[in-house]
């Protein structure tokens, strides 16, 4: 079989994407290969679902002044150093970078030595580290059509959309009940921080459960060392750091959502047909992508927005019950979505560029 190199880190969203392409790269007679950081969340999600994991030196490119700032290009370059030789050993037919810094010293690597690089974009403004790859691939994936004017290398870029977990897809409203022991004849409030939490959202919901409808139960995915212990064992509410095993029934259980905005986690609420209140990350925490990926969700009548800055416990009830009023509308809009399997499609791509049809 023909080795492609994945790669991608420093959140669960740029991980997600590479394990969506696991069955399809198995069909394919694609052997995956993984190149990632010493200790990001992606070692562990890789390793759990199987795949060889490798880890390199990783830096991180801020744009505020820290004193991070002069010893990261060192990384950086040990990285690309250590990517190369991984590169070399593995021999793969192609490398596929789904973004965060860690993807920038294999995107690097793979140029130097040659190897056919695809990188993948999912949110509507291309981030930091993607568009450093940019120039060094041979395929540049688009999850949205306005992403290709953005990136704006029409002779390489390709719409793919965004690939969903086959867990994800397979999910069920039943199963996800038994699993997270909820009850059925109650409606489902699940409230997602993103894998490394939300201290603002976390905080508000708190303050709110009190005054939460009684017939609305709550599952709270609050990140790493985020758990409440006064609130444990509270009744109708449910505390949970991170969830990966199980996650689609969860999502396929709930009946609203409460959500920041990454563009895989709208993906796969589009995919679920799950009516969501998105609490994007504001400008002070981000570039800005979570907000325009949250508007364009809303404009599509699939969801509502909420400033983080106003976010109180008066104005969660209100957008959950106005969301709760609209949930079935919702859902019928994102019904009829559909299209090609975005897993597919980039397979085939990979394919593709692997046998140099595409250069």
């Amino acid at each position: 079989m023909r080795t492609i190199v994945l790669t991608g880190g420093g959140s669960a969203g740029h991980v997600t994407l590479n394990l969506a392409l696991l069955a399809p790269l198995a069909r394919a007679g694609l052997s995956p290969v993984y190149i990632g950081s010493v200790a990001g969340i992606e070692r562990a999600l890789v390793e759990r679902a199987g795949v060889p994991y490798h880890a390199i030196k990783v830096g991180k490119l801020r744009r505020y002044r820290s004193v991070q700032n002069l010893i990261d290009p060192l990384r950086v370059a040990a990285g690309v150093a250590q990517a190369s030789a991984l590169l070399r050993r593995l021999a793969p037919a192609a490398v596929f970078s789904k973004g965060g810094f860690v993807a920038v010293p294999v995107a690097a690597a793979a140029w130097l030595n040659r190897i056919p690089l695809v990188v993948h974009e999912s949110d509507l403004t291309p981030g930091l580290a993607n568009r450093l790859c940019f120039p060094l691939a041979t395929r540049i994936c688009a999850a949205q059509p306005e992403t290709a004017a953005a990136i704006g290398r029409a002779d390489r870029v390709v719409h793919t959309g965004t690939p969903i977990r086959p867990d994800v897809l397979a999910a069920e409203r039943a199963e996800g009940q038994r699993r997270f022991g909820l009850d059925p004849t109650l409606g489902t409030l699940l409230v997602i921080g993103g894998s490394l939490g939300a201290e603002a959202i976390n905080r508000v919901l708190r303050e709110t459960l009190d005054r939460l409808p009684g017939d609305l139960q709550v599952v709270h995915v609050c990140g790493a060392g985020n758990r409440s212990s006064a609130h444990e064992g509270r009744p109708r509410y449910q505390q949970h750091e991170y969830i990966d095993q199980g996650y689609g029934h969860l999502l396929a259980a709930a009946d609203l959502v409460v959500s920041r905005a990454g563009a895989n986690s709208l993906a796969e609420l589009l995919a679920l047909r799950r009516p969501a209140l998105l609490i994007p990350l504001p400008l002070s925490a981000s570039r800005g992508d979570q907000i325009d990926n949250a508007r364009k969700h809303a404009q599509l009548g699939f969801g509502h927005v909420l400033d983080e800055a106003e976010l109180t416990p008066e104005r969660l009830i209100h957008e959950l019950e106005r969301l709760r009023s609209e949930a079935q509308a919702m859902t019928t809009r994102m019904a009829s979505e559909g299209g090609a399997d975005p897993a597919e499609t980039l397979v085939t791509l990979l394919e593709q560029v692997a046998r140099g049809a595409t250069r």
